[in-house]
Formats: C-alpha cells, structure tokens, sequence
C-alpha cells in the first residue's frame, strides 16, 4: 500500500464510514424496519474498525491489552444496553407514543412540517447536543459528577470496545437530558431516533483506534483527533472538547482545544491512584468519595485527570 493510497485512505474513513452506516439506517427507515438497520449498520462499523484497528492504528501501544477487556463489555451492557436501551428506546420513546400530546404534529414548537427531514435531524443534533454538552462539562467540572464520568476516563487506551464503559448513572444523566430537550420541543419520533443512532455511530467512530485524518471535520465534528485531546491527563487538553457529536457548544463555550500542529497525546487516563481493576468494584467506586465541593479552574485537586 504506497503512502499517497494511505493518506488518502485515512481521509476517507471516519467520512465514509458514518456515511456508510447511516444509508443503511435510511434504508432500513424507507422499509419501515430502522431498528434492524440500525444494528445492521452498527455491527458492520464495529467489524470495519476491529479490522482497521490491526491494520492501521494510530498508536501501536493502544493496541495492547490493559486488562479492561471485560469491564469494558460489562459497562457497555449496563450502560449503553440497559439505560440508553431500555430508557431512551424502551421508556423515553415508549412514553412519547403512549402520551397523546407528545405525538400530535401539534405539539410543542417543533418545525415538523415546514422543514423536510434532513435539516430536522441536523435541528435535532444541535439541539440535543446542548444537553450532551453541559452533561458532559458537569462531570467534569463538578466533583460528585465527576466520580461517575472517572470511569470512563479511567482506561488507558483508546479503541472501540471502551466506547460504552460508562458508570450507568454518567450515561442515565447524558441521555436523560438529551432526549428531554428533544421531546419537550416536539421533535417527530423519526428525528429523535435519528440523533439516537447518529450520536451511536460518531461515539464508536471517536473511540476507535485507527489513524485518520480529519482537516476542517474536526472544526464541525468531535472526531477521534479532538476526542484524544479530551482523555488527556492535562487539564488544559482535557477539560475540552465535551461535544458528543458536533462542536458548536464547545465553540460558542470556549472549550474547543486541537493543537494540529502535533499529536494528541500517547498517555492518557486518571490521576486517581485507586481506581479498582474489576467491573462490580467501579461500579462502586464513585460513592467513595462524594464531597459537594466545586473544582477550581475546572478541576479539583482530587480531580487532576480528565
């Protein structure tokens, strides 16, 4: 493979593959089957990133066990499975068919029927993203909060099965305060599975460890460039970056942080010194320590790792 096919490749794929996985998605909704799209699509771009991820990744040392393998599938199903699958699907859009108001056209201030679909769903990402945003600074900016979202900060590595190692509770407040705004706007059960599967595929993609480039998407999007910066163990690199899909909060915000001009750093995690190895134990973990103090200069002392 000469190095012009490689650097052309590279910035083809995060591109390609989030477009890739949601025509599979709009097929699947033009047949009246989106779940089942939905998992198609999911599972072909965990099989196209476990592959790309042997054959080029972006840190060779990424690639090594860190002995998380199986807490990280333990917090996915609690977290990802139980919570996002069970709330979001199961109750928040269970809810939003069974409450007559909430699926009259009629209701709330949502512009169902003077914007087509497309650029309702582009109104969905941005304003769900609001919730996202300040979920996701909380945890980082408030200690209490911050307990829960350590766990996911805690892994050394970056590739796609730590993508759903969430505390439950980190991942109930994120996906809570998404959906809340989306639904008490009115927004059509179409466009709130949209940002539900869409904010699937860019977390998996922003997770992954595969070498991509990005140029001006990293402006628009949180892409795995900017996502490294944010698992950073300085302040300044990762208390930045909260967006969960796009950057518009995070530019408006003043959290945006990428130095292109050298690589997201290979080191990456806590400062805690005591976060335990197995699944039951971190789950734990966060209720040790509740204080109700507030950080200074976006961290406390306790919390020096992002």
């Amino acid at each position: 493979m000469s190095q012009n096919f490689k650097t052309i490749f590279s910035y083809l794929t995060w591109p390609g593959l989030l477009i890739t996985c949601s025509v599979i998605t709009a097929i699947g909704f033009h047949m009246g089957h989106p779940i089942i799209a939905f998992n198609i699509a999911y599972a072909f771009l965990i099989g196209s990133l476990l592959k790309l991820e042997q054959v080029m990744p972006h840190e060779e040392a990424w690639n090594e066990s860190d002995g998380q393998f199986w807490p990280n599938i333990f917090h996915t199903l609690s977290s990802k499975g139980t919570v996002q699958g069970l709330l979001a699907f199961g109750g928040i859009l269970g809810l939003y068919s069974i409450i007559t108001p909430l699926s009259e056209p009629g209701y709330g201030i949502w512009p169902r029927e003077e914007w087509p679909l497309v650029a309702q769903i582009i109104l969905g990402l941005v304003t769900a993203e609001f919730g996202l945003y300040w979920a996701h600074r909380v945890a980082h900016e408030f200690h209490p909060i911050w307990r829960f979202h350590a766990v996911h900060h805690s892994v050394t590595r970056l590739w796609i099965i730590n993508t759903g190692r969430f505390h439950f509770i980190d991942s109930l407040i994120s996906i809570v305060l998404a959906m809340a705004i989306l639904i008490a706007l009115g927004a059509p059960h179409e466009v709130v599975l949209w940002v539900s599967f869409i904010t699937a595929f860019i977390g998996m993609l922003t997770h992954c460890n595969v070498e991509m480039r990005f140029g001006p998407l990293s402006w628009l999007f949180n892409t795995p460039e900017l996502h490294r910066w944010h698992h950073s163990t300085k302040i300044r690199e990762g208390n930045k970056n909260y967006g969960e899909n796009l950057m518009i909060w995070d530019h408006l915000f003043r959290s945006y942080f990428r130095e292109a001009w050298r690589r997201p750093p290979v080191k990456i995690g806590i400062t805690e010194k005591d976060m335990p190895a197995t699944f039951g134990a971190q789950l734990l973990w966060p209720f040790k320590d509740l204080g109700l103090e507030f950080p200074k200069k976006r961290g406390l002392k306790k919390q020096k790792a992002v």
